[in-house]
């Protein structure tokens, strides 16, 4: 859908603007510089956790988390995303307390962090 009054700019400074109704309203948003893994929260968690992550450009992003001998135990992210900040749930309600290791890979970045579940 789109109309005289609905139109979205991206600026020269990753700035998105968007309105919908010719410019009385204005959505203001700014495109990540970096790529970004932060620290899960909580941490220590139990059972439910929410890490957050940027992308700078268009990428296939992995997001899986690992136990403390290095096996995969979930799949969080595992597609192209476009540039932008997003957020995402784990549920360590199956598995045991521990430590375990969460694994962001986007394009050639890759940043691992430590969480922590706590029963």
């Amino acid at each position: 859908l789109s109309d005289s009054n609905m139109a979205t700019a991206v600026g020269q400074s990753r700035i998105i603007l968007h309105t919908t109704n010719g410019g009385a309203e204005e959505q203001i948003d700014e495109l990540p510089t970096a790529f970004l893994l932060s620290q899960n929260y909580p941490n220590p968690f139990n059972p439910k956790t929410r890490i957050q992550y940027s992308v700078i450009s268009n990428k296939k992003v992995t997001l899986k988390v690992y136990d403390v001998l290095g096996r995969e135990v979930a799949a969080l992210v595992n597609e192209e995303k476009p540039a932008g900040e997003y957020e995402v749930e784990f549920n360590g309600a199956n598995l045991p307390s521990g430590i375990y290791f969460y694994q962001l890979k986007a394009g050639e970045f890759t940043q691992t962090r430590k969480m922590v579940l706590l029963k």
